[in-house]
């Protein structure tokens, strides 16, 4: 495993039914197990990561929202886990954001993200109580409720 440092930025879209925008996927070296997962990723030289998750927004989802629109951070936390052939230390914060439900667009991903990301899916936190596929963050139901009972974002 080549091990791999990075801080990023991911975003929970919510529309106006306080539903939670996630992609599927899987990890390539592990093709049979799909996931749902949220929009994010490394913050690039110079980005703070509101613009970095701005960024990201836009290329896995297609959705263009100023980076003055999140809200948040709703959680900062350093996570380990694989993907491919890279052992991943990620420091992660995590923001939210209102957006219009439109359509949604893989065409602005990276190749492996094209690759690697099979759809898309809104999502209530009830759904996800009561579904058996596999999510990330684990207790994203309870902190989608936190964040839509507290009003946030605007």
């Amino acid at each position: 495993m080549i091990p791999l440092r990075r801080f990023t930025a991911r975003v929970l879209p919510l529309d106006d039914q306080g539903r939670v925008l996630l992609l599927h996927g899987f990890d390539p070296a592990r093709p049979d197990e799909l996931f749902w997962f949220t929009i994010g990723g490394a913050v690039e030289e110079g980005e703070t990561l509101p613009e970095a998750a701005s960024r990201e927004l836009f290329e896995e989802a297609g959705l263009r929202v100023p980076a003055d629109r999140f809200t948040g951070p709703y959680r900062t936390e350093t996570r380990e886990f694989t993907f491919g052939r890279y052992a991943i230390t990620q420091d992660e914060t995590l923001y939210a954001v209102r957006v219009e439900a439109v359509e949604v667009s893989f065409e602005h991903m990276e190749p492996i993200e094209k690759d690697t990301t099979v759809g898309h899916r809104w999502w209530s936190a009830g759904e996800l109580d009561a579904t058996r596929e596999t999510f990330y963050p684990e207790d994203l139901a309870a902190l989608l409720r936190k964040i839509t009972t507290a009003g946030a974002p605007a």
